[in-house]
């Protein structure tokens, strides 16, 4: 089968991947599946694992498929799987957990003891097919896996940043959303659909507020060309906004919560590549919190599976062939892809 491979680390995203053909992955143990890639989308995350950010994170073992947003047809189950089966339409969690260490019976997936992730330290679904596991399958009832793969981790993260955001906010209070792009933009649908809180999206591309406010954002604020405090401030009156969401995770970024946060709110860093370098009067006067977003776990991307089949939430996406996958990473680095890129192996 083809398949999009990762030989070495290299900041050169035009010529990063390589297509070969490898063997197709079979079955290896009794609750493992095999699923036929019909889409894969393409994250931020990718160029950061092909730059080898991620390698003193992870094990990696190189070469490698990359690709951990994944969605197709069931081709093949294990001899104990019960849940999915041949034929069936299925979305993926990137991560592959044990489901027995004690992270997993506490129904923290993300911190299994015993996880494989697919295109992050075993190979992933830019390929024909993809080995994963039962318990990382999800059925789809009347959604098309090239409409939502991008959910499987995209759409997750964001999910899972904005549900911890929707147990502080409340009527009145403000949630200001940075990065209207592949992960924001289905942030900014999430606040809305699971809370009353009204938001601000920002972003330095006037398409990406245009989309912003298609998609029902109650203020947005350009930040080439406005200061991000002081627009939050008029906006607010002068509160600021109870909840940050931080889809870019850069040094300009993470330095926002001092003047945009209330006290006793958060900023959620949910993109990443920068760094967070404050005084630490800042956290004591302001009493507000930096929290950390990895993922989500199993449980909540069926939440944000039901949310996509209600129809409250939804992804702008672009196809791509397998074959110009080293253009899309491209294109991603200087910021020229709107919403999600997949690729259709």
């Amino acid at each position: 089968m083809r398949a999009a491979r990762l030989h070495e680390y290299t900041e050169d995203m035009e010529d990063a991947l390589t297509i070969e053909d490898v063997p197709r992955p079979e079955i290896e143990a009794s609750n493992q599946v095999v699923v036929e890639v019909e889409g894969a989308g393409w994250c931020q995350t990718d160029n950061h694992i092909i730059e080898g950010m991620w390698e003193p994170y992870a094990d990696q073992s190189l070469p490698m498929t990359l690709g951990h947003e994944n969605a197709g047809t069931v081709v093949e189950v294990g001899d104990e799987v019960t849940t999915v089966e041949e034929g069936d339409a299925v979305l993926c969690h990137p991560l592959r957990t044990c489901g027995t260490c004690r992270a997993c019976r506490l129904g923290n997936d993300m911190y299994c003891e015993n996880a494989a992730f697919s295109g992050l330290t075993h190979d992933g679904g830019f390929a024909e097919s993809l080995l994963t596991s039962e318990r990382a399958t999800i059925t789809l009832d009347d959604t098309d896996p090239v409409d939502i793969a991008p959910h499987a981790d995209a759409g997750i993260t964001a999910y899972h940043a904005v549900k911890k955001a929707a147990r502080e906010l409340v009527p009145g209070d403000y949630c200001v959303l940075v990065g209207i792009g592949g992960l924001g933009h289905i942030g900014l649908q999430a606040v809305h659909a699971m809370s009353a809180a009204r938001t601000i999206a920002v972003d330095v591309k006037d398409d990406a507020l245009a989309l912003a406010d298609s998609l029902g954002a109650d203020h947005t604020v350009n930040s080439t060309d406005e200061d991000v405090a002081d627009a939050v401030d008029a906006i607010t009156d002068g509160r600021g906004a109870k909840q940050l969401l931080d889809f870019v995770g850069s040094d300009t970024t993470t330095a926002l919560a001092p003047d945009v946060v209330t006290p006793g709110g958060d900023h959620h860093i949910v993109g990443y590549g920068g760094h967070v370098h404050q005084p630490s009067q800042d956290l004591v006067d302001g009493e507000f919190d930096y929290r950390g977003n990895l993922v989500g776990t199993y449980t909540e991307l069926q939440e944000l599976v039901a949310l996509v089949e209600q129809g409250e939430i939804h992804l702008t996406t672009t196809e791509y062939d397998l074959a110009d996958i080293n253009e899309v990473a491209a294109k991603l680095e200087r910021n020229e892809i709107e919403g999600r890129a997949v690729i259709r192996p």
